[in-house]
């Protein structure tokens, strides 16, 4: 009886701080990056669909709208929604670990930290950003094969806008993923809003001069306002003409006013910070 209370060993159990829940966070966020770093068929896979969408289709279809584009190629108008769409289906398939920790039972081991469960959200959104800008990079390094310029200032520009669209379309994806058990019914769940999103965002086509209802819903669509300021950009950088410019850069207006981009910036940042936040509301509840 001895000899086994004197293998008895005391445990002790740290007080939260901030400084513990940051490391959680860190923790968490460098997870996702090592594991992306180590499927090397997931990058590359998750760039298959957007060089298609850039190189093919639109090789393909420049012949039929080059008479509309005013001597501007249909690549370089449509690299800022293929951008996007790299960004949103990279972080969706990084939000989608969530639901696989939880499947595979990893997801109890962190629960069980003395850690708040909203760490665990903020460490999974900032991951999955991460993730999808890394490679939303690479794809933004063949800028110069569809005449978008390699100025310093637009890549930076373009590269904090990545930032901002990946993380709120992580944090969409895991305010989704915290209520689904299954990778299943997540993958069935997304596929079901990702496209819709992507095709009446105005990736593909000016939001002007559309159909009522189409204009209706893509003014409705959050991603048309993370689509319009990073083509706005691009266009700033483009020696093109005014006629060009008015029909493939039109912007998105309400009631004839154009939306600034800072004004556009501003509804994706707080529809990321939105959904973060009942992410975490949702995952507290939860067992």
């Amino acid at each position: 009886m001895s000899a086994a209370i004197a293998d008895v060993v005391a445990v002790r159990v740290p007080e939260r701080s901030w400084r513990s829940e940051a490391r959680a966070v860190r923790i968490v966020w460098r997870r996702d990056l090592i594991r992306f770093a180590s499927d090397r068929m997931r990058i590359a896979t998750m760039l298959v669909q957007p060089l298609l969408f850039l190189f093919v289709l639109g090789a393909g279809l420049e012949t039929l709208a080059s008479a509309s584009t005013d001597g501007v190629d249909l690549k370089t108008f449509i690299f800022p929604g293929v951008l996007c769409m790299a960004l949103v289906f990279s972080a969706m398939f990084s939000a989608i670990s969530l639901v696989m920790d939880r499947e595979f039972g990893f997801l109890r081991e962190m629960l069980v930290a003395p850690i708040r469960r909203s760490s665990i959200v903020v460490g999974k959104c900032l991951g999955g950003a991460t993730v999808a800008s890394l490679q939303g990079v690479i794809l933004l390094a063949l800028a110069g094969f569809v005449d978008v310029p390699y100025d310093p200032l637009l890549l930076l520009g373009l590269f904090g806008l990545m930032l901002l669209i990946a993380f709120t379309v992580t944090a969409f994806g895991v305010m989704v993923a915290v209520r689904i058990r299954q990778i299943q019914t997540f993958t069935t769940v997304m596929q079901m809003f990702v496209m819709p999103l992507f095709f009446l965002s105005g990736a593909l086509y000016p939001a002007s001069g559309l159909p009522g209802w189409l204009e209706l819903l893509t003014r409705l669509n959050p991603l048309t306002y993370a689509v319009d300021p990073m083509r706005r950009l691009v266009f700033s950088h483009l020696d093109i003409s005014d006629t060009a410019r008015r029909t493939l850069d039109p912007g998105i207006t309400w009631f004839g006013w154009r939306v600034p981009s800072l004004v556009e910036v501003g509804i994706v940042l707080a529809l990321g910070l939105a959904m973060m936040g009942v992410a975490i509301w949702q995952f507290s509840r939860t067992e």
